[in-house]
């Protein structure tokens, strides 16, 4: 089983979901117990809110010896102990006496004791006793009659709003409900408190007739018990949901982390950094994944550091017998005196000259590629790019001397680069502008805020859009012709592009908007100088 664990992922993380959704289903019983225990508190002081309600407004209003007189005739009536109580006496939490001063009551059960404050006076009426019985809502309907019956209707209804009626809506009729039986009403007419059941719930009221016969007195219907209100429904629902998309973005979240390693590896591969490697941290799924992709880079790093390899090796050893085929021609050479011969031993001197010149662009092209692949930083300097710009323009005036080559005008900027492989790339693009212009190549110097952007522009013939990502790529040609005049030997852009990924910039071509021809655009970022 610890196998099957150790290489599932999948299997894991639907194991993780059912913990999750066995801790939520943990947490909801939790939350309806709680809901359920609050309920039955919130049902307890609306059952107790209209007896302790009526008993505080009628001793509020009355004196001290009246208190003591209606306290103990009460507490006869209702069969409870009652008594008053100083506020500051009270032994009482900060939750209690706040909730005592919104005026509602405390209610406290095994055995019952319920509190509540006078209104607008620091006394705290209490009252105990061991259990609820029909006699106190008997005497509670009762005592409520007697406090309502010296008013008129207009009072009556004042006093009935002024109450806390909690589970006991109150109403006052003119005249007796239409469902009372015949024994009821001649308990109505002797002064008894009738009790109904109503409904499919057996809802409790109590109907009495106040003292001068005018009007009856009903309170209720009340049940007994109610649903969960919707208040507490939203936040417990709200908490599983938080609770159950947290579980699941934590766990989303290390498989996405290591996913995104991935990426990010693969990313770095494919920008040239074959040295990058996934960590492995276990061996599931996606730890085997890593351990395939770090197998495939180091086999794609073999392969190309052997390439490389092999491509100096050979542009070295082609040096040997180049160097002896010179050799040899100009030993002929000096041997003869006839033009023809000459003529002839100079075409091959050039071709040599050529060859020699193909050897030195592939070794700079291996060099470039080992370093980009090996992640090698190249060593930089401080390089004055318009002094660069005039040392090109000075080495290739002479050799196209049909051609103007100049620099735009414009401020001295320094950057931070590689002197040697920047003025190479610079050059390159340079000889590809003349060998392709007609009359005129410009190059221009831009001072951008976070990079330094250089302009090789031409007026020839341009290069067409469907072609542009192709002039890059290594020996990539536009034409057929192997002549040096028309197609150079395919390895100069290759260079600058191997040049500005060293740098961590680009090379881009498009049109030239002044000249027409092709332009080539160096985009080098700036660095922070070593400390």
């Amino acid at each position: 089983m610890r196998r099957v664990l150790s290489h599932g992922s999948f299997l894991r993380f639907y194991l993780l979901l059912g913990a999750a959704l066995l801790m939520v289903f943990l947490i909801a019983l939790g939350g309806r117990a709680f809901i359920e225990q609050v309920s039955r508190e919130d049902y307890r002081e609306a059952l107790a809110a209209l007896p302790m309600s009526l008993m505080a407004e009628q001793l509020a209003d009355s004196t001290p010896r009246e208190r003591q007189a209606k306290l103990a005739g009460w507490a006869e009536q209702l069969d409870m102990q009652l008594t008053l109580v100083p506020l500051e006496d009270a032994s009482l939490s900060y939750f209690e006496r706040a909730r005592l001063e919104r005026g509602k009551v405390l209610v406290a059960t095994s055995p019952w004791r319920l509190q509540r404050r006078l209104p607008d006076q620091p006394w705290l009426l209490q009252a105990d006793f061991p259990y609820w019985s029909e006699r106190q809502w008997h005497a509670t309907i009762e005592i409520l009659g007697a406090w309502l019956s010296p008013l008129d209707g207009s009072e009556r209804r004042e006093r009935l709003g002024a109450l806390e009626q909690g589970s006991w809506p109150l109403s006052l009729t003119d005249r007796p409900p239409a469902a009372l039986s015949d024994a009821q009403r001649r308990q109505l007419d002797r002064g008894e408190v009738v009790m109904q059941l109503r409904g499919e719930q057996l809802s409790i009221s109590f109907v009495y007739q106040l003292p001068d016969g005018s009007q009856w007195l009903e309170a209720g219907p009340a049940t007994g018990g109610s649903d969960l209100p919707l208040n507490l429904h939203l936040p417990l629902l709200m908490a599983l949901m938080v609770v159950l998309a947290l579980i699941i973005y934590l766990v989303m979240r290390s498989i996405e982390s290591r996913m995104a390693r991935l990426e990010l590896a693969a990313t770095r591969i494919a920008s040239g950094r074959l040295e990058t490697r996934v960590k492995v941290e276990s061996g599931d799924f996606l730890g085997r994944l890593g351990m395939a992709f770090n197998g495939m880079a180091n086999q794609v790093q073999s392969l190309l550091r052997g390439q490389q390899e092999m491509i100096r090796a050979v542009s070295h050893e082609l040096r040997t017998p180049v160097a002896r085929i010179r050799f040899a021609v100009q030993m002929v050479e000096d041997m003869t005196d006839q033009p023809a011969i000459r003529r002839q031993l100079q075409g091959i001197d050039t071709d040599i000259a050529e060859l020699d010149e193909l050897i030195d662009e592939i070794l700079t092209y291996a060099r470039l590629g080992g370093e980009t692949v090996n992640g090698a930083e190249l060593e930089t300097s401080l390089v004055e790019c318009r002094a660069m710009a005039e040392r090109v323009i000075d080495a290739l005036s002479p050799l196209h001397e049909g051609l103007s080559i100049t620099l735009a005008p414009g401020p001295d900027i320094e950057l931070l680069a590689e002197p040697r492989y920047l003025q190479r790339a610079l050059q390159n693009l340079v000889s590809n502008a003349c060998r392709h212009g007609q009359s005129r190549v410009v190059i221009g110097l831009w001072d951008e805020p976070h990079l330094v952007r250089i302009d090789v522009e031409d007026d020839g013939p341009g290069i067409p859009a469907d072609a542009r990502a192709d002039v890059f790529k290594p020996f990539a040609r536009l034409d057929d012709s192997r002549a040096r005049s028309s197609g150079g030997y395919g390895l100069g852009l290759s260079i600058v592009q191997k040049v500005m990924a060293g740098h961590g910039g680009s090379v881009t071509v498009d049109t030239s908007p002044s000249l027409g021809g092709a332009r080539f655009t160096l985009l080098i970022p700036r660095r922070e100088s070593p400390v």
